[in-house]
């Protein structure tokens, strides 16, 4: 999304830990004293992407990625309509692909999911809506969205603070999207998660909804599920003349009260909240090099509003986050390779 200017409380550092090394995109930034946390480590980060064109379409905006099936490309979403294929190895792009309404409107496209048969799955939060398109861009189909998630004065959301993430959970057979911020009416830092069951023709029908709470000030830019079954979840804020806070949380949605039929969340209404725990605050990561065009508590810090799980190996994931730059001469389209331990 277009990051609107939130308060937001930054933490004091964790502490650093041994990690792990590991390979990732082309870097010129390899990889030195990276502890994050003793549960994330960085190893290493791009900005080879920032401020280019490809084929004529500027290279940014980024608000999400996907897997590819084909398992050399990466699917990478920018909030201006666009669809890029990413080479996984080396992020050059490879091809793009312009997206629209079924009126040929441009979306506001914020999550994104590569589903079993190759085909994409993308939020807009014109609406919100969540549309499927084809390889190249064709829309196939557009799933059910609760009224209450409808932005006003069809139903309670605010504009441009809807559907921010979006993942398939293991199995493929549950669909999950998070709200960015409150709707109205319920208090403020209880965001809604959305899911959908995959019904035996292949399509998605409502399911149940789960609460999570996030930090003072911050909103939800993005979810993955893990090969477990949880989520890792992105939480994001901005305050002028200080800059990003950034925090990667482990939740857990296994055991939360399903509040589909829950008219106002408060907190304070006995129902099960998705527990969550942090893993790191992005401020306390190596600097490695980075420089930023604003101030920021750590220079390596953007507008970070993507993330997808690229591998894992029992209870270490590697995981991929990119920066939205909004096209903004003082942002910066940047990646950044991690190694978290659930």
């Amino acid at each position: 999304m277009r990051l609107r200017t939130v308060l937001a409380a930054l933490t004091a550092g964790l502490a650093a830990a041994t990690t792990v090394a590991a390979a990732g995109p082309a870097s010129a930034h390899p990889p030195t004293s990276n502890a994050c946390s003793p549960s994330v480590s960085l190893d290493r980060f791009s900005d080879a992407l920032d401020k280019t064109t490809y084929d004529g379409t500027f290279v940014g905006n980024f608000s999400a990625l996907a897997v590819d099936r084909d398992g050399g490309s990466l699917a990478a979403l920018s909030d201006r309509s666009a669809l890029f294929d990413l080479d996984a190895r080396t992020l050059a792009p490879k091809s793009v692909v312009p997206l629209a309404d079924e009126n040929g409107a441009a979306l506001d496209s914020e999550g994104l999911v590569v589903d079993r048969d190759g085909t994409r799955l993308i939020t807009s939060e014109t609406e919100p809506s969540i549309r499927r398109y084809g390889r190249h861009g064709r829309i196939l189909d557009r799933l059910p969205v609760p009224s209450s998630l409808l932005v006003a004065p069809a139903g309670r959301a605010t504009s441009n603070q809807t559907f921010e993430g979006l993942t398939l959970l293991p199995g493929g057979r549950m669909l999950l999207a998070s709200m960015e911020y409150a709707i109205a009416g319920d208090s403020a830092g209880i965001v809604r998660f959305q899911t959908w069951n995959r019904t035996k023709g292949g399509r998605f029908a409502l399911g149940a909804q789960y609460a999570y709470r996030t930090d003072s000030g911050l909103g939800v830019p993005e979810v993955q599920a893990t090969p477990d079954g949880r989520l890792l979840v992105l939480e994001r804020g901005f305050t002028a003349g200080v800059g990003n806070t950034v925090r990667l949380y482990l939740a857990d949605p296994r055991h939360a009260t399903d509040t589909s039929g829950v008219g106002n969340l408060t907190g304070q209404d006995g129902i099960s909240l998705v527990r969550k725990t942090l893993l790191t605050d992005l401020v306390t990561c190596p600097s490695l090099g980075a420089t930023a065009k604003q101030p920021q508590p750590n220079p390596l810090l953007d507008n970070i509003e993507g993330m997808v799980i690229t591998g894992h190996a029992e209870n270490r994931l590697k995981v991929l986050l990119v920066s939205d730059d909004n096209q903004n001469a003082a942002q910066t389209t940047r990646f950044y390779d991690l190694r978290v331990r659930v």
